[in-house]
């Protein structure tokens, strides 16, 4: 008698849609109310990676990915319906989408194989690569697709536009990295100790 069951298994558990449908709502809401970018002269610092980053470290790299996907997605409708003088870069998915499908399964792989002990410490420096990761592939992937479109938009020199690109890296990165281990840390630790209290 054949008891397979004649449904598709489900891909995911109930737990993760949740956390999917939670941490994704969150970036949408952190990217509309405009709380998701923080002054920090000269420039603004964006947290609307740091659900993505939250959910890999919490449920795996898959999870990652899917709330990456819907943060890269958001991005791009942003984009589209609000235009600015740079945002024919993110309508482009390879940008908008690709480096905040990746920046999740990336972070989590680092926790997982970190040769570190103590978890508050992978978790911290995942949540930093992470970021870091996030912003080389962004701003990489501009100079390497729009490098002479970009600079027309900024008018500045073609060859201008490295240094742009090294600089964001250099100073913008830290900051969101370190952004994002101050925010992220004390939210991954505390679920984790919560979800390892109800087992």
């Amino acid at each position: 008698m054949d008891t397979k069951s004649p449904y598709p298994r489900q891909r995911f558990s109930l737990r993760q849609l949740t956390v999917i449908g939670l941490l994704s709502a969150l970036t949408v809401v952190l990217g509309v109310s405009g709380l998701g970018f923080i002054p920090i002269p000269p420039i603004y610092a964006t947290i609307l990676h740091i659900p993505t980053l939250i959910g890999a470290l919490l449920e795996g790299p898959k999870i990652g990915m899917v709330i990456g996907f819907i943060f890269g997605s958001y991005s791009l409708v942003q984009n589209f319906v609000q235009p600015n003088i740079m945002s024919f870069v993110f309508l482009n998915p390879i940008i908008s989408i690709l480096p905040r499908m990746l920046i999740g399964p990336i972070a989590y792989y680092v926790y997982r194989y970190l040769p570190i002990k103590r978890p508050l410490w992978r978790v911290m420096i995942a949540l930093f690569v992470g970021t870091i990761v996030h912003t080389v592939m962004v701003m990489g992937l501009i100079y390497l697709i729009y490098a002479e479109p970009y600079a027309a938009a900024k008018g500045i020199p073609v060859d201008h536009v490295a240094n742009i690109v090294i600089g964001v890296a250099v100073f913008h990165g830290p900051l969101e990295a370190l952004a994002a281990v101050v925010v992220g840390t004390p939210v991954v630790m505390a679920i984790r100790a919560k979800l390892k209290t109800d087992k």
